[in-house]
């Protein structure tokens, strides 16, 4: 909407964050308000850490409050493309199915809301529809000009070599990391900014490759695809960065709400789905580590469970309870995971940006 008022994108960029940031620092008192006069309160399991029992009833869903400065902000600033349709697409997607999970909970009497196996249903039907669109969708177009040449559909963009044309195995691909990213955001999701915090560290460095990405100039000089009209994509991932500083606000320690299924459902889409539009899904696994090593810990610690019949790996799976039962306060524990999280969100970027090197 205000795209053609400033057309730089760089300025378009900051006003994105800014504005994004302040509607959701407008809107958050009044969402939780409005959760708690309707009893959406979060519910903590038993056989978990003991300190997160008084946590029981502080407002859940509060992801709300960064999905509509997200979605706002991106219809204001970005030139909406394919690319931004099916961003929103995606986010607006898992965060449907974070919000009828969420609210079963409340309407069952804070039961479990969806089982898995219908949440990952969903997740699927949305994952090989994303998967679909990135693959035969005639509009997109890839290139990669330090080669004089088109890209396919199919193909990923990978450190020293330049690409990998995957064919058909893209669609599974692509289907995993949709479906991998939204669900290792929600593992994520169980402390105090961890989740908010580590989805902006994650998110930075994507900020600046789309921009890279869709810049002829800079795509050629770096040696990565160019991708005409990804670079309104830089408007997603800034409009995601201020939401969530807004919503940090009031979900650091002690928090005031939870982003519940809702928000990290929609986040996890959300980066997922900026990846497989900028062909960077080798880059996400580097700048999501911490993603990564969180769902790795859950499927290490179910596999070694059965294996073993009953013996457990760590004290407690996603591996942020582990730290937790090892004596490490909660804050300790997001500080550090989001240390790590930059130092990964660095290197995703420096790999990304010395394709130079490798290809002259």
């Amino acid at each position: 909407m205000f795209s053609s008022m400033f057309e730089p994108l760089s300025i378009r960029i900051i006003f994105s964050i800014v504005t994004s940031f302040l509607l959701a620092m407008i809107i958050a008192p009044r969402v939780i308000a409005n959760l708690k006069s309707r009893q959406i309160g979060q519910t903590i399991r038993e056989e978990g850490v003991k300190e997160h029992l008084k946590k029981a009833g502080v407002p859940t869903m509060g992801g709300i409050i960064i999905l509509i400065p997200l979605l706002v902000t991106t219809i204001l600033w970005a030139k909406l493309n394919p690319y931004i349709w099916f961003t929103i697409a995606v986010t607006v997607g898992m965060g449907l199915i974070g919000f009828f999970d969420d609210i079963t909970k409340v309407v069952n009497a804070r039961s479990l809301g969806l089982t898995p196996r219908q949440k990952l249903f969903f997740q699927i039907l949305i994952g090989v529809g994303a998967a679909l669109f990135i693959k035969m969708y005639p509009g997109l177009r890839f290139e990669m000009p330090s080669l004089g040449q088109s890209i396919p559909s199919s193909a990923v963009q990978l450190p020293v070599c330049g690409y990998l044309d995957l064919g058909w195995f893209y669609i599974p691909l692509a289907l995993f990391v949709i479906v991998g990213c939204t669900n290792a955001v929600n593992l994520t999701d169980g402390l105090d900014g961890l989740a908010a915090g580590t989805v902006t560290v994650a998110t930075t460095p994507f900020l600046l490759i789309t921009y890279f990405c869709g810049h002829a100039i800079f795509a050629k000089h770096l040696g990565v695809a160019f991708i005409l009209g990804s670079g309104e994509l830089t408007i997603v991932c800034a409009s995601m960065i201020g939401g969530c500083l807004g919503f940090l606000w009031h979900n650091s320690h002690p928090a005031a709400v939870f982003m519940g299924d809702t928000g990290s459902l929609a986040l996890g889409g959300a980066i997922g789905a900026i990846a497989l539009a900028s062909k960077t899904e080798f880059y996400l696994a580097i700048a999501g580590g911490v993603f990564v090593c969180e769902a790795l810990s859950v499927i290490i610690q179910v596999s070694y469970f059965k294996i073993t019949h009953g013996k457990r790996i760590f004290r407690m799976s996603p591996i942020h309870h582990h730290f937790e039962l090892c004596g490490w306060p909660e804050e300790k524990v997001v500080i550090r995971f989001w240390t790590i999280g930059i130092m990964l969100a660095l290197v995703a970027l420096t790999i990304f940006c010395a394709k130079r090197v490798a290809l002259g």
